[in-house]
């Protein structure tokens, strides 16, 4: 994928929360928390969740990852393209069946597009299920039955 972005910073991954999470540490500075741009994978108690984390940390535990930051999200997260091991984290997850597309970018939407497309003609991952649920969908649907509770 072409990028646009200032600098790239060489990073070693130090924890993989989810599929779509890292921890970095770059250079000496502190460590940070690293959302991957363009996707979302599954919730970690949401079906396919743990095994998207483990593809991701497969990919890039323990791993030197480049990094093209893009900003931070609301959680001050820090938003990136990273690759590890020279190969496009999001592009891996996506054809893997571990994590969907979710980007306003039509340029990164088409090129990733193409690989759910294939992952989902192959069943892959989370395609295996009938109806899998994106986990946008499964985020609010725990949000409401958490306020549902706390209603009672």
């Amino acid at each position: 994928m072409s990028l646009v972005t200032a600098a790239v910073l060489a990073c070693l991954v130090t924890a993989v929360s989810d599929g779509d999470t890292l921890s970095v540490r770059c250079g000496a500075h502190r460590p940070e928390r690293v959302r991957i741009v363009a996707i979302d994978a599954p919730e970690i108690r949401q079906a396919f969740g743990r095994q998207s984390r483990e593809h991701l940390r497969r990919l890039c535990f323990r791993q030197r990852a480049e990094l093209y930051r893009l900003g931070r999200d609301v959680y001050g997260r820090t938003l990136a393209h990273v690759r590890c091991s020279g190969q496009d984290v999001a592009a891996a997850q996506v054809a893997a069946g571990l994590a969907w597309v979710s980007t306003r970018d039509s340029r990164l939407e088409r090129q990733l597009g193409a690989l759910q497309r294939q992952a989902q003609a192959s069943r892959s991952g989370l395609w295996s299920q009938k109806r899998p649920q994106a986990p946008w969908d499964y985020r609010k649907r725990q949000q409401r039955r958490k306020t549902a509770q706390e209603a009672r």
